[in-house]
């Protein structure tokens, strides 16, 4: 069986998982977040590739890679950008990967600014508000594409 190629894309602050506002994001860091996708992808014949960048250019940059490596899926937490990002919104729908928009919290319980979602308009589903297990929920829905 050929591994599939999924690439987890993550905004804005991520890099700061696990010290950031613990009681809203959680504990773990990115980096643990990393080694269960890679565990898990492992079992799904999947092969993870991580990103994080503070600068919305690089995940552009990122999702027209994603596209022209032949990938199965993108996850993608696009941190604040997700609320803000039209350039998103256009390179999702300029590929053809599928995109899954992913949270750790739900941002419909949070301020009312965090209830537009620019990405989750041109993505194939979103997961949210599950912490880590987000992540994971959305390689598994990414692995039944």
């Amino acid at each position: 069986m050929t591994e599939k190629l999924v690439y987890v894309l993550n905004g804005p602050n991520l890099n700061r998982l696990g010290k950031r506002e613990p009681a809203i994001y959680g504990s773990q860091t990115l980096d643990d977040i990393g080694a269960m996708l890679e565990e898990r992808g492992k079992a799904l014949g999947m092969s993870v590739l991580m990103f994080q960048s503070n600068h919305e250019g690089d995940l552009v940059d990122w999702l027209h890679e994603a596209e022209d490596a032949g990938v199965h899926a993108v996850l993608l937490n696009a941190g604040a950008y997700t609320h803000t990002s039209v350039a998103l919104l256009d390179a999702i729908r300029s590929i053809t990967a599928p995109v899954i928009e992913v949270h750790l919290s739900n941002p419909h319980t949070r301020e009312e600014f965090r209830h537009t979602s620019w990405v989750g308009m041109a993505a194939k589903g979103t997961i949210a508000g599950f912490g880590g297990q987000s992540y994971m929920l959305a390689l598994e829905a990414a692995a039944g594409l």
